[in-house]
């Protein structure tokens, strides 16, 4: 019986594949929903960091001024990440790249422990 079912979800994924590649239009439709799934996903990570903030806000006022540094690294990392396409051009700019994510990932480790002591 599951057997039957994994051969018909199979079928099914081989077909719509199959429309996507010889129907014409089919790369723009798929284009768009894969545009729509990262919105969906977006969004998600948005409602997601909403709650970890609503949960944990307490902790990160006792931050103090580690907060300042927790919220920049979090921010140039996601700039560095979303420039990365065109920093990666060259090779002076994959350089940066690398040094700016390894500044943000040890901010981030500063941040976490301070936390963690006592």
């Amino acid at each position: 019986m599951d057997r039957m079912k994994t051969l018909r979800n199979a079928a099914i994924i081989a077909m719509i594949a199959a429309a996507v590649q010889f129907l014409p239009g089919g790369g723009r439709v798929a284009e768009a929903f894969a545009a729509a799934l990262w919105v969906v996903l977006m969004a998600g990570i948005g409602f997601l960091c909403y709650r970890l903030y609503r949960e944990r806000r307490v902790d990160l006022y006792g931050l103090g001024r580690y907060r300042a540094l927790l919220y920049g690294a979090i921010a140039v990392g996601y700039v560095t990440i979303a420039a990365r396409v065109r920093m990666w051009e060259t090779d002076v700019g994959e350089f940066v790249w690398f040094v700016v994510i390894g500044l943000c990932v040890w901010g981030l480790l500063v941040v976490y422990r301070y936390a963690r002591s006592y």
